[in-house]
This record gives C-alpha cells, sequence and structure tokens, in this order.
C-alpha cells in the first residue's frame, strides 16, 4: 500500500495547487466576457495570475485547503478497511509537505488535530465496483463555498415552488441569491434531488466531481441546467460579487428516485477554486 500511499499524496499536491483544466478554462472565458476596466474582469485577472503562481511554484492556489472529500470505488477483493487507513495515513502526510492548512477541529475539546485528521476526516465514501482498477476521486472542498450551500425541502411556500423541476429552478436561483459574493463566486453549483436528506447532500456534491463541458445524460435535465446557467449569470452578482456578466461557470444536476411525501434539493455551491483530481491505480 505504499505506492498507492504516495499516489495519494501526489493527488492531493496536485488538486492543491492546480485547478483542473476545465475550470481554468472557464475561468479564461469569464475573463473575456467581462468589460475592460470593470472590477469584476480586475478579480478574474488576479485570479487567474493567482492559478499560474500556484501551478508555477506547487503551492497551494488558496489558503483554505478545505475539507478533503474523497469518493473512491474500490474492486472486489481489495479491503475498503486498508484503502481507508492508507488514506489517512497519506492525509498526514500531505498536510506536512505540501503543505495543506489543518482543517480537522474536534468538536468538543476545540482542538485542531493539525494534520487533517479526525472523526469523519477527510470525508470518505467507498463502495465497490467491477472493474479492476481502483478510482480515486479527490475534492478539497472550502469552508466558505461549503458554508453558503442551502437545502430545500419543497414544496416552500416562501418561494412558490412547487415539486417538480420549476421548483427546482426556484431552489438553485435563490441559493445564489441568498450567497451573493461571499462564497467567491465564480461558482460551480452542483444540484441533488432525491428521497432524504443525507442522499441529496452527498449527490449535490459528486455532481461537483463532473467536467463543465459534460452533457446530462436526460436531455430534460441537460435543458434545465443551460437554462439555469443563463438565468443565474442574468443576477448581476458577478465575480467575487463585484457585479458582472458570470456568476456561474456551470450547473450540474443529479437525481434520485425519491418518496412520494419527500421532495429533498441540496444545492453544493463550489467557488472559483473548484479543486478535483482523480487517480487511477
Amino acid at each position: 500500500m505504499l505506492k498507492l500511499r504516495d499516489g495519494i499524496v501526489e493527488l492531493y499536491k496536485k488538486v492543491a495547487t492546480s485547478l483542473p483544466p476545465d475550470v481554468e478554462e472557464g475561468l479564461k472565458q469569464a475573463f473575456s466576457n467581462e468589460q475592460e476596466e470593470t472590477k469584476a474582469k480586475s478579480a478574474l485577472g488576479i485570479i487567474l495570475e493567482n492559478i499560474k503562481m500556484g501551478r508555477d511554484t506547487a503551492r497551494p492556489i488558496c489558503q483554505d485547503t478545505g475539507v478533503p472529500v474523497f469518493f473512491i470505488k474500490v474492486p472486489a477483493g481489495l479491503s475498503q478497511i486498508d484503502i481507508k487507513n492508507t488514506v489517512l495515513d497519506a492525509t498526514r502526510i500531505a498536510t506536512e509537505i505540501i503543505p495543506l492548512r489543518p482543517n480537522a477541529v474536534d468538536i468538543l475539546t476545540e482542538r485542531n488535530s493539525g494534520d487533517n485528521t479526525g472523526i469523519g476526516f477527510p470525508i470518505i465514501y467507498l463502495e465497490e465496483t467491477e472493474k479492476s482498477t481502483l478510482s480515486i476521486d479527490l475534492m478539497l472542498k472550502g469552508g466558505g463555498s461549503e458554508n453558503a450551500g442551502q437545502i430545500y425541502k419543497l414544496p416552500a411556500s416562501d418561494l412558490n415552488a412547487q415539486r417538480d423541476l420549476d421548483g427546482v429552478s426556484k431552489c438553485v436561483l435563490d441559493a445564489v441569491q441568498k450567497a451573493q459574493g461571499r462564497a467567491c463566486p465564480p461558482y460551480l453549483l452542483g444540484v441533488g434531488i432525491g428521497a432524504s436528506k443525507d442522499q441529496v447532500t452527498r449527490l449535490s456534491k459528486e455532481q461537483l466531481m463532473r467536467k463543465l463541458n459534460d452533457k446530462n445524460e436526460s436531455k430534460e435535465l441537460a435543458k434545465l441546467e443551460s437554462d439555469l446557467l443563463t438565468n443565474i449569470n442574468r443576477l448581476g452578482i458577478g465575480a467575487m460579487g463585484f457585479g458582472g456578466n458570470v456568476t456561474a461557470l456551470g450547473v450540474k444536476i443529479g437525481v434520485n428516485h425519491r418518496h412520494p411525501a419527500s421532495y429533498f434539493v441540496d444545492i453544493s455551491m463550489g467557488c472559483w477554486a473548484t479543486r478535483r483530481g482523480r487517480l487511477i491505480w
């Protein structure tokens, strides 16, 4: 497991110090879409410079290296306990050598563990796969963007939102309006719809792992994603809340079956530094 541990450390380094190509390209397009001599264009220019500096110097592109969230698919025959312990070992090493900011705080004592490990920290989702390869997806989820996330139970009378996709759309727009610039836009928005609160929260986070240029397999959801992106960018919140043409880079929606009595919608906000990567082993 030593080679796997070292591979996960390298994954941490890659994710912390560089943005995925699709996100960086999205930010470059956003920069070109803003008018000259505006705060939004200036902010995007600074963001792009930070991205370049992080990549060139192998330093984290944001001081908040966030909560590590792992989505791991394990081939039959490999111990999930061993995989989890290897992730924890790699996390301790990565925290020291990259370095990552220690973010794991004990709820009862308020003491920081100092190495980004603790009860349920990092967050690790494990599932078995029929494939022969181990797939490890990592997202570093910033605290500010996480705080801006919202969960809704439809119908919601205050939004005039019913149990349908129009109601979902109203929830997403409401979440962005509430966030304004506090979660460091341009955003990538993940939306999960389903039967229970825990289910949709995980599902919305998984949507943040999707590339900006992918297309939803459902034509209806693909249209909703496109329409929402257009409407969000009409809000005028803009980069870092300075106003402008680009408030979000993408909207990704995932669905599960729901209970007849329940219709939950969770919105995960990804800041401009939506940091994610994959290791195949």
